[in-house]
């Protein structure tokens, strides 16, 4: 197995990246109400929900971030990607096999509605396309 060079400082921006996007993509200057509304929450129950448990919640996302960017880092250098376009391209073809088939088979067996999957969709497809362009463009 050859050895592939990784830039740990770009994995970690690229995590960063994720979550910076999705604190904006999921606020109310952009998708909250209308992302809220398509999964029936109310004021009521997101007030309710416990600040630990939602700090919990973002912490294993972070996670979840630096698992991916450290995944598609180490898949970039095994293939042999090297542009920012490059790194895009597979970005979306990591979304379009991957996250966006999962998500909607799972969309279609769930009460979630055409309009929630749509956001998040599109969200997983930009923070792919910024997680290649960072991780192939930047080693």
């Amino acid at each position: 197995m050859r050895s592939i060079a990784m830039n740990v400082l770009v994995v970690l921006l690229a995590a960063l990246a994720a979550t910076v996007l999705g604190v904006a993509w999921y606020s109310q200057t952009l998708f909250s109400k209308v992302w809220s509304k398509a999964h029936t929450y109310t004021e009521e129950k997101m007030g309710t929900q416990a600040e630990p448990s939602a700090n919990r919640a973002h912490l294993i996302t972070i996670v979840c971030y630096l698992i991916m960017a450290l995944m598609f880092s180490l898949l970039i250098g095994y293939i042999g990607v090297t542009t920012v376009l490059g790194g895009m391209w597979l970005g979306f073809i990591l979304w379009l096999g991957f996250a966006f088939t999962t998500g909607l088979t799972r969309s279609l067996f769930s009460e979630r509605t055409v309009s929630s999957f749509l956001i998040d969709a599109s969200y997983q497809l930009v923070y792919l396309l910024i997680m290649g362009a960072l991780l192939a463009g930047w080693r």
